[in-house]
């Protein structure tokens, strides 16, 4: 198979109802990766398993991250120029929420990779206590997505305004 030519359409599209249930990390330290998850993040913990395996959620799902030291346990991030997850990305339902996330995370001291505007969308990127890459997000909504003369998506890469979000509120007092 030739990776380097776009793949030829042979088979009907994926379900547009298909969906990414659940991301499962290897951590080295349980304890440690609930702290970031939920300690500043803010997921619930849904089940756990001593020191091998937790299961943690957003509004009582069984679970969106799994997180486990099966194969990792102590074990030290893969080196720079190796394959594995690049990043997994926490999709918030609203801009003022990506704005309070952006705000646990400044709160607990936690450095910022980057942050984009894409169009479609506004990023924060970052690293969990493992060195995981994870992406903190909100998508605009459709109407308002960008698009070239003829109808293609147009997305792109521009500075986030850190400043702008963080005027953002949830409501909350």
């Amino acid at each position: 198979m030739d990776f380097s030519e776009p793949p030829k359409n042979t088979s009907k599209p994926i379900s547009q109802g298909a969906r990414i249930g659940h991301v499962h990390l290897k951590v080295a330290n349980i304890d440690r990766a609930l702290e970031f998850y939920c300690g500043v993040l803010g997921f619930e913990l849904t089940a756990r398993f001593g020191n091998e395996a937790a299961f943690i959620s957003a509004g009582g799902y069984h679970h969106h991250i799994g997180l486990n030291t099966w194969e990792s346990r102590n074990g030290s991030p893969p080196a720079p120029g190796t394959t594995g997850l690049y990043h997994l990305a926490i999709l918030y339902p609203t801009r003022a929420e990506l704005s309070d996330a952006l705000r646990r995370v400044l709160a607990a001291g936690i450095q910022l990779d980057g942050a984009s505007d894409h169009g479609v969308s506004e990023a924060l990127y970052l690293r969990d206590s493992d060195e995981n890459g994870v992406e903190l997000c909100w998508d605009r909504p459709r109407e308002e997505w960008p698009h070239f003369p003829d109808g293609r998506l147009q997305m792109f890469t521009k500075a986030l305004d850190l400043d702008s979000l963080l005027h953002e509120t949830t409501g909350a007092s």
